[in-house]
């Protein structure tokens, strides 16, 4: 054994296989770091883009206090008030719906699931919904919802669209979070004598919330971007509605397809509100994203 570790190691094997591995690396780091840079780009000139051509509006000191209501397309004036409660309402719901639901779908099939058939068909039911574009899920709900069952088209029909759209993608984020958990904190806890149901509970969500909460937020910010469903399901409101089950009712996404109706492009008025609009859906959706990291840094388990 002695005689095996003193034996010595041929200095040019070494170096070679070295230098060889120094080059690789150096060669994989530009190309990721170029990779970045491409990346980057595009995301800093819509930044860039949505903020310079929307301050100007966002920056109105009625803009978030008033709503469009008697206000024409070229006459100055109004908020933004009722688009964006009608946006957060709409969000509200579809969380409350799909939230619990992604995320027992996704406990199932980690904790429970495995092969089993159910969990098969669940996953390739998943997998389909992924794909499934934001109209088709809209005519679904306005063909069971509004056609079949009777129901006048509202924010709550809008909100069921959007759950179609957002499930799915909680449920693959929660099943790669839990699956990273360590196997050897699930053994502990039984070891304790702990039922399964408190471990998953009490140790396996807690442990990786933060990245439940970064998928939570993916598929939000993902629908709250979302026209289709509004134009089929609820309509546009330049007023201020808060019934979810009756009357068209304003939303961030209705509001710039509305503004570029009125002649945004041709008219300063409704190109600065379009922008507007769309500068408040950007700082909503980063607001919601730091307020939830918070929120995941608070409840996730403290390192001792």
């Amino acid at each position: 054994m002695t005689a095996t570790l003193d034996t010595p190691v041929k200095a040019s094997t070494f170096q070679g296989v070295s230098a060889k591995r120094k080059l690789t690396n150096n060669v994989a780091t530009v190309l990721v770091s170029a990779s970045v840079l491409v990346a980057l780009v595009p995301l800093i000139w819509v930044l860039y883009s949505v903020v310079s051509k929307g301050l100007a509006a966002v920056t109105s000191p009625v803009w978030f206090t008033n709503s469009q209501a008697g206000t024409t397309a070229f006459s100055p004036g109004g908020g933004v008030y009722h688009a964006v409660m009608g946006t957060l309402l709409q969000g509200l719901v579809c969380s409350l719906i799909s939230i619990p639901v992604g995320v027992m779908v996704a406990v199932y099939l980690v904790e429970y699931g495995g092969g089993t058939r159910l969990g098969k068909i669940t996953t390739f039911m998943v997998d389909i919904l992924t794909g499934v574009p934001s109209i088709v899920a809209a005519l679904f709900v306005y063909a069971l919802w509004v056609a079949t069952l009777g129901f006048e088209r509202s924010g709550f029909a809008v909100s069921l669209a959007l759950v179609l759209l957002m499930i799915p993608v909680i449920v693959r984020a929660t099943e790669e979070m839990l699956r990273i958990v360590p196997m050897d904190l699930r053994e502990a806890s039984y070891a304790l004598g702990v039922p399964k149901w408190k471990t998953i509970v009490r140790i396996v969500i807690p442990t990786a919330l933060s990245g439940i909460v970064t998928g939570v937020m993916l598929s939000l910010a993902r629908v709250m971007g979302e026209t289709a469903p509004l134009l089929i399901l609820v309509g546009y409101a330049a007023s201020i509605n808060f019934d979810m089950f009756a009357g068209f009712m304003g939303s961030l996404p209705g509001m710039m397809y509305d503004q570029i109706s009125a002649g945004a492009g041709a008219s300063p008025i409704p190109t600065d509100r379009l922008w507007g609009a769309a500068l408040t859906l950007v700082l909503l959706i980063a607001i919601l994203n730091v307020a939830a990291r918070l929120v995941a840094k608070i409840f996730s388990p403290k390192k001792v």
